[in-house]
């Protein structure tokens, strides 16, 4: 085909379909900082980033690596956040344990009930 042929027929007269290349989308430079910096505030993953703004895991990648270096999104709060989860689970380990204990009174025979009458 012709490259220069703008009638979309080719050189020997027959009609083609001309397919353009796939453009890439552009953001502008605030966008993708705030991407990032959303990125690294929520501590959210990546992809789960990437796939609410629309735009691929890749893309959000080469722009945190544009503004922020290798930086790792961390969160501020870690340790905070791992104390509250110790609370949280010797709490749950707690109440387990009270079901466990409650539920053993409940479902032991009473005593009254396994002897047999004499009546």
């Amino acid at each position: 085909m012709n490259k220069s042929n703008k009638t979309g027929l080719n050189e020997r007269g027959e009609t083609t379909v001309a397919t353009a290349a796939p453009q890439t989308k552009r953001y502008d430079d605030a966008f993708e900082g705030q991407a990032v910096e959303n990125w690294i505030k929520t501590g959210k993953p990546g992809t789960q980033i990437a796939a609410e703004l629309g735009i691929s895991h890749p893309s959000l990648k080469d722009w945190k690596c544009r503004y922020y270096g290798d930086a790792t999104p961390q969160r501020d709060d870690l340790a905070a956040e791992n104390r509250a989860l110790k609370a949280e689970l010797a709490r749950v380990r707690e109440q387990r344990d009270i079901l466990k204990k409650t539920l053993g009174i409940f479902t032991e025979p009473s005593r009254n009930a396994t002897q047999p009458s004499n009546a």
